[in-house]
């Protein structure tokens, strides 16, 4: 089993979904925890006493990532509770799906944008910046970056930026032992957009359809490629795109 013990991470967008399911489990791991949110306290205090259970130090800060200042404090208030900061997971995000190119209003780009590009590009930045030597920076990107889908435009154009920032910064900052990687989840079941069941039938469908595994990804099965690159193991692995997708090819 792998042991973050005495390791701090910050998880963007970790009150729900991906973000909280990689929280817990850095937690469970022995790592002490920054949960950030942007609005749900109730959620992330769940997360804070989930993780409280477990035996790890964790606080949590509210900070939006689609301003800069936000994310520069989110460093800061990690750096005075715990010293010092591991690993850095760039979580956060919104999805606006089916929607054609030509539906998309300026509103709407702005905002899918100010959050999944900008915010994810300082929130690297201020990785880059304060992670320890040896640390661990990950971008959780999504599949439409590899397999573009219909009415994505938007949303998964603003996942791609930042999946270039990862080539870029991994080498940028390799000399000091820190490894930067994205993983690339599939559409992941009980979280985001398919947290209902229902919601999305025909996108669901075509998914379902595309995926030799006949299942949509779960919140678990991102978390264990999150904790291998966090974990010793991955000492090596830096600058690669880890796609989670049961063999998904569209």
């Amino acid at each position: 089993m792998n042991n973050l013990k005495g390791k701090v991470a910050i998880v963007t967008g970790s009150a729900r979904g991906l973000g909280k399911a990689i929280a817990e489990r850095y937690a469970a791991l022995g790592a002490d925890i920054v949960v950030n949110y942007s609005r749900d306290k109730a959620s992330a205090d769940e997360v804070v006493s989930n993780i409280k259970a477990m035996g790890a130090k964790v606080i949590a800060v509210q900070a939006d990532v689609s301003k800069v200042k936000e994310i520069e404090r989110l460093f800061t208030e990690a750096k005075a509770a715990f010293g010092k900061i591991d690993i850095v997971v760039a979580n956060a995000g919104i999805e606006l799906v089916e929607t054609p190119v030509t539906e998309f209003t300026e509103e709407q780009f702005d905002r899918v944008f100010s959050i999944n590009t900008k915010g994810t590009y300082f929130t690297m930045q201020q990785a880059a910046k304060h992670v320890e030597d040896n640390g661990r920076i990950i971008y959780i990107a999504s599949s439409t970056t590899s397999f573009p889908v219909p009415g994505m435009a938007v949303y998964g154009g603003s996942k791609t930026t930042p999946r270039y920032l990862v080539d870029i910064l991994s080498k940028e900052i390799g000399h000091r032992g820190v490894t930067v990687n994205s993983i690339i989840p599939f559409a992941v079941d009980h979280s985001g957009i398919f947290v209902d069941p229902e919601a999305y039938p025909e996108l669901r469908k075509q998914l379902l359809d595309s995926c030799p595994m006949g299942r949509l990804a779960e919140v678990e099965d991102v978390a264990n490629i999150a904790e291998f690159f966090a974990s010793d193991l991955s000492s090596f692995v830096s600058g690669q795109h880890l796609l989670v997708n049961g063999g998904a090819t569209n």
